[in-house]
């Protein structure tokens, strides 16, 4: 197959597909160009969703189970595919886009170099042709001339009239010009001959040659067009390992799901170690001589959401017993939620545990960092030459001093953990006392006291309307009592807290001096024993501050209920030996009330 015997005649038509050619490469190449664009637009947009949904800080906590775990290593592969597109793109831009454009440019020089030479072949071809037309054109010319001086002689010669120098000028003339026909003759064959020669070698040799290189150049672009396309899906095949292998990781993630290991997950970060609230209790109406006791019985109970005490026929604003903390910030603990303690018991253990285990792992870096110090100087002192000893006097003081503060800290969170631990030690529920509340609220930090356990200030609405006589002596003669403060179930005690005022208001009130309405933040009130409304039974333990009118129990412990929770989360009860009156949280005990409230 060559173009030079096959296509002789076929130069225009070879120009133009050769020209083609170098087009669709041209072609190829933009192709190619913008497949990288969109590889790497692909790639950026996969990049860009990849960080779109990449967990915020404030969703790290529900990274923990398995779907959102595999969700996160699902972003991570679908990022290292990403990566591999950019990838493609790269070697696509370096391997052929950069190649088919030096290609084309180089055979578009060759073309015009063999277009030229094929010009310049068809330039001799036709200047070999021009040259036989002009001769051939000459001879005929001067044979018709001859021919015509020919018949000039023969009519000269027939006619007598003419003479005979005339005759022989007519003779002559002939002559030359049969001598100058032939001459043209031998010309116009000789060019003929030459015009052949060159014909021959244009048609068979020349033009073959051009034809044959632009037959080369034309298997060139078809060869690098192949090459460039198995170049590319060599670069495709090159990544399919490590695109597999992110497949895999996909794969590996999904099947990494757990619904069984999610479900306990849940379980273990809401569980808050509380037992479910007991059954609400049948509260029997009485009738007849009771009739007051009933209807204060009623009244009690039907106000135990209401923040509110009756005294006589008065409604006085109850006081939280943590109100103080609210209202004055610099009566709060330093510690303020470091020892978890306004957390659930399981979720309480759950943080000391890691804070321990964090305050270990730190420890050990340290003694790890002071025994590379204690080395280094070791060196420094046996071979002096290679530092000064007291160099690292200093960093040995100062990481000293922090592993002291480091392991302070451990043994204090390790004191709360065991604490935390002997906490959950809650009995399970029977039918007649289940706990009252859906969660234990925390133990307060700072409550305030006035005094011992033997008296009582404060009163629900159903006792006080019928304790309007004075005080016994359990009251007054212990000189204390607990006290109920304006947010919530007992006030401070302290001398800051204006407890003396309050205290002589409360035993005017009670002796029945009702011409004092004045309110103020703490409204209290002075009152005789307290009838029990029911029993409880302690959940978990519980340790009063010393500063309030709360009241220690252990896990287990068998109390009186004298009042029940007004909404406010405190519950107060008796010690039945010790009369021992104070407040617990509600949600740590389990109460049963008695059928008859007034009783």
């Amino acid at each position: 197959m060559n173009w030079g015997t096959e296509l002789w005649d076929q130069y225009d038509n070879l120009s133009a597909h050769t020209q083609k050619g170098i087009e669709f490469l041209d072609k190829y190449g933009n192709f190619v160009k913008e497949r990288c664009a969109i590889e790497l637009e692909y790639a950026g947009k996969l990049r860009r969703l990849v960080k779109n949904y990449q967990p915020k800080r404030k969703e790290e906590d529900e990274y923990q189970y398995t779907s959102c775990k595999a969700f996160r290593q699902l972003l991570q592969e679908l990022g290292d595919f990403a990566g591999q597109r950019e990838v493609v793109a790269e070697n696509l831009q370096s391997n052929v886009v950069r190649e088919l454009h030096l290609l084309a440019k180089e055979l578009r020089e060759e073309r015009k170099q063999h277009l030229n030479e094929g010009a310049k072949q068809m330039a001799v071809l036709n200047s070999a042709i021009g040259s036989l037309d002009r001769a051939r054109r000459a001879y005929e010319r001067a044979a018709r001339e001859s021919e015509r001086a020919l018949e000039a002689f023969q009519r000269a010669d027939a006619d007598l009239n003419l003479s005979r120098a005339e005759v022989e000028k007519q003779k002559a003339n002939m002559k030359l010009r049969s001598q100058a026909c032939e001459d043209a003759k031998h010309e116009y064959a000789d060019q003929l001959r030459k015009t052949n020669e060159a014909q021959r070698q244009h048609y068979e040799q020349r033009l073959p040659h051009v034809f044959k290189q632009l037959q080369d150049l034309d298997e060139k672009r078809i060869k690098h067009i192949k090459n460039f396309m198995l170049s590319s899906v060599e670069v495709e095949r090159k990544v399919f390992p490590i695109i597999k292998q992110c497949l895999d990781g996909m794969e590996h993630a999904a099947n990494s799901i757990n619904e069984k290991e999610d479900t306990q997950l849940v379980i273990d970060r809401y569980k808050s170690g509380f037992v479910p609230p007991e059954d609400f209790p049948f509260e029997e109406q009485r009738a007849g001589a009771d009739t007051t006791d009933a209807a204060a019985a009623h009244n009690h109970h039907a106000q135990l959401t209401v923040r509110g005490t009756v005294s006589g026929n008065r409604i006085k604003k109850r006081g939280g017993l943590l109100s103080i903390f609210s209202s004055n910030k610099n009566n709060m603990s330093t510690d303020g939620k470091e020892d978890y303690s306004d957390l659930p018991p399981n979720q309480k253990k759950k943080k000391l545990q890691a804070k321990v285990h964090e305050l270990n792992k730190q420890v050990g870096q340290e003694q790890a960092a002071m025994e590379g110090l204690m080395k280094m100087k070791g060196v420094y002192e046996t071979n002096p030459t290679l530092g000064d000893p007291m160099t690292v006097e200093g960093q040995l003081n100062e990481c000293c001093d922090k592993l002291k503060k480091l392991r302070a800290q451990l043994r204090k969170f390790e004191e709360l953990l065991a604490e935390a631990n002997s906490q959950v030690c809650a009995a399970p529920l029977n039918p007649a006392a289940r706990t009252n509340g859906a969660a234990p609220a925390p133990a307060p930090q700072h409550p305030t006291s006035i005094g011992s356990n033997s008296g009582s200030l404060s009163r629900s609405a159903s006792e006080s309307s019928v304790s309007t006589g004075t005080g016994t002596g359990t009251g007054a003669g212990a000189g204390g009592g607990s006290v109920c403060g304006a947010g919530g179930r007992a006030a401070g005690g302290s001398p800051e807290s204006g407890l003396g005022g309050e205290l002589a208001a409360a035993h005017a009130e009670a002796n029945g001096d009702h011409d004092n309405d004045h309110e103020s933040d703490f409204d209290y009130y002075y009152e005789p024993d307290l009838q029990p409304l029911g029993y409880c039974k302690a959940l978990y333990p519980f340790e009063a501050n010393g500063t309030g009118s709360t009241m220690r129990m252990e896990c287990g412990e068998r109390l009186l209920v004298l009042e029940t929770d007004a909404g406010d989360g405190w519950t107060r009860v008796r010690r039945q030996l010790t009369r021992e009156e104070g407040f617990v949280p509600t949600t740590y005990i389990a109460t049963t009330l008695y059928a008859d409230a007034a009783h």
